[in-house]
């Protein structure tokens, strides 16, 4: 869920043409909208406008090929991650099932993630990271409380205790001033009553001219030559890095590769971070233990863009 719409409003209009960073206290960042992707390119519906029926709509097991290939024709970051369960959300409105939602849950990057927000429960086994949640444009306003709910009934069912999820607070631009993440606070998971256990650890990220961000694990696997090494090379000469000599060496053509694209090391604040404990009642839930001390009010505001 975003913080902020795209709607006739010119200060949005604004916002989209170039991130007025500075002003962001003006935009109304904690209202009801829900966001929307199509081919990487966000659009945003209001909860007031309605419109959905559960009875147009039906959550299926996806095979994880099929996953990767929804999220990667149409989420911002062009990128899948590590999955264990992942759910299609298919609208059945005009009888042909349409695959219109994806959900993935999976492993997280660091064991300690999992372990820490949910000491208790065995991770990436008990505990998983909600890792992608992304809509058609064609889905109405409040899909997506209906879809996250089903999920955890699934996961459940599956004997998935806890899920830990993050909202990057940081809205993001490209370098011609295309904005391509609009800076979430976790919306959907404050209105589905997750437990906000503050912010993951700051760090130094590597933002991309595309706005997207060359994590840790991927630049590792060009310069240990690792599986998934080709698609991170790919990415960075599709964005003007030369191509690998035969026989070089891959840290130090990473190192040139971040250069000649003009990627640019960024302090981060660090993601919101959000645990859902699952049960099929409130004791049960309740049983369930934090690792982090649960925070009060939810966060309500996005950060300064990049």
């Amino acid at each position: 869920m975003p913080s902020i719409p795209s709607a006739p409003d010119s200060r949005i209009s604004a916002l989209q043409d170039c991130l007025p960073t500075d002003n962001l206290g003006e935009i109304p960042t904690a209202t009801p909208w829900c966001q929307r992707w199509q081919n990487r390119r966000h659009s945003f519906r209001h909860t007031s406008a309605g419109g959905f029926d559960p009875r147009h709509f039906q959550l299926e097991p996806l095979a994880v090929r099929k996953a990767k290939e929804f999220v990667l024709r149409h989420h911002y970051s062009g990128s899948f991650p590590s999955a264990k369960k992942t759910f299609g959300l298919y609208n059945i409105s005009e009888g042909e099932p349409r695959l219109s939602g994806v959900a993935v849950f999976g492993l997280s990057v660091s064991r300690a993630v999992l372990e820490r927000a949910l000491p208790d429960l065995e991770p990436s086994v008990a505990s998983l990271e909600c890792s992608r949640f992304v809509l058609l444009d064609e889905c109405p306003a409040n899909t997506e409380s209906w879809f996250l709910a089903r999920c955890f009934d699934e996961l459940l069912a599956a004997n998935v205790r806890g899920v830990v999820s993050f909202a990057d607070p940081v809205p993001r631009i490209t370098t011609t001033g295309e904005l391509v993440a609009v800076g979430h606070i976790g919306t959907i998971y404050q209105a589905s009553n997750a437990a906000y256990t503050g912010r993951a650890t700051a760090r130094t990220i590597k933002l991309l001219p595309d706005g997207t961000v060359l994590n840790d694990r991927a630049a590792q696997k060009v310069r240990k030559q690792e599986q998934g090494h080709e698609y991170v090379e790919s990415k960075l000469m599709s964005l003007g890095a030369p191509v690998p000599r035969a026989g070089c060496n891959p840290a130090l053509w990473l190192r040139d590769a971040l250069h000649a694209v003009g990627a640019r090391n960024v302090r981060h604040r660090g993601a919101h971070r959000y645990v859902f404990r699952l049960g099929k009642n409130q004791r049960e839930r309740d049983r369930i233990a934090l690792g982090y001390p649960e925070i009060k009010p939810y966060p309500k505001r996005p950060d300064s863009g990049l």
